[in-house]
């Protein structure tokens, strides 16, 4: 994750066309915005558009716009995305499940900076930087013949890899502390500790549905905490969460980070535990190192912190 934050800071400092691939939930629209938002274009538009499962005539009329009368119910000219986001940034998601019709139109304005609206023989121009987003191999859609090689190449200019977050386990605590901080202001309350057993619940937890997932798991048991410290019950994980990892074996992006997946489990049991400790840690510093009040804020024994921080010195 920190070279793909490298790699999006580099990019930021160029208008070179940057594709973001991930797992849905990873944060591909929130890395796009810090590219938009650290580069020169910054004050100047940025402009979000999905261009999953919508039809042709829509799908040109949004992203180039349309004159009076070009369809049914058009009644008035309208700005496409591109128009609107000339100057700034054009952020695409969901790019590979773009019609080839569409895809044509893209690779139009990519290479020559000219459109027309739907309906007008008038040629317009957008400088819009485009960043795209797909949650499965271009590569391998254009292998399978579903997506242009000509606007693989011409998007390609740099393609980030965003992990997903069972890859960054010793993010969560930092994520979750944030996370919940947030959750807590929103909802008024102040919950200041999470319960050992409930963050061993939260680190061994698979994440399928990622950053997003993780976000709505805090709220949910924000909203479940009367007191001011989040116990094993109030975690409850989404139900109809599923991977969507199909496709991945087939990603190559260039220099990641490599990942090894045949890691022993033992490795895992030692991360959580280490990152259990550093939590208990983390508590009673900010109780003032005083045990009996951190004790009471993650709501174990004293004798209990007390193992836990003699542990954490020892490492």
């Amino acid at each position: 994750m920190a070279r793909c934050l490298q790699l999006a800071a580099l990019a930021a400092k160029s208008d070179v066309p940057v594709v973001l691939l991930g797992e849905t939930g990873t944060g591909k629209t929130l890395l796009a915005h810090a590219i938009h938002n650290s580069s020169t274009r910054a004050g100047r538009p940025f402009i979000a558009f999905n261009a999953s499962a919508i039809s042709d005539t829509l799908l040109e009329s949004q992203l180039f716009g349309h004159e009076r009368g070009a369809f049914t119910g058009a009644q008035q000219s309208i700005k496409g995305k591109f128009e609107l986001a000339d100057g700034g940034t054009i952020f695409l998601d969901e790019i590979s499940e773009m019609s080839p019709l569409a895809q044509v139109k893209i690779l139009r304005v990519l290479e020559y900076g000219e459109f027309e609206r739907l309906g007008s023989e008038r040629m317009l121009t957008s400088n819009a930087r485009i960043i795209c987003a797909s949650n499965c191999s271009l590569r391998e859609r254009v292998r399978l013949g579903k997506f242009r090689e000509d606007l693989y190449q011409r998007l390609n200019g740099l393609t980030l890899l965003i992990p997903p977050l069972r890859e960054r386990l010793e993010e969560l605590p930092a994520l979750i502390a944030t996370e919940l901080k947030l959750a807590a202001l929103k909802e008024g309350k102040n919950i200041a500790a999470i319960h050992p057993e409930a963050m061993e619940k939260l680190l061994r937890h698979q994440w399928p549905g990622n950053l997003r997932e993780l976000s709505h798991t805090v709220r949910t048991m924000t909203l479940f905490c009367n007191g001011s410290v989040i116990l094993p019950e109030h975690v409850i994980f989404p139900p109809d969460l599923e991977s969507h990892s199909a496709g991945w074996d087939n990603v190559q992006t260039g220099p990641m980070p490599v990942h090894n997946h045949t890691e022993p489990e033992r490795h895992t049991d030692l991360l959580l535990d280490s990152a259990i400790k550093r939590h208990v840690r983390l508590v009673y510093d900010q109780a003032n190192r005083s045990q009996r009040q951190a004790a009471k804020l993650l709501g174990i024994s004293r004798s209990t912190l007390a193992r836990y921080l003699r542990s954490a010195a020892s490492k």
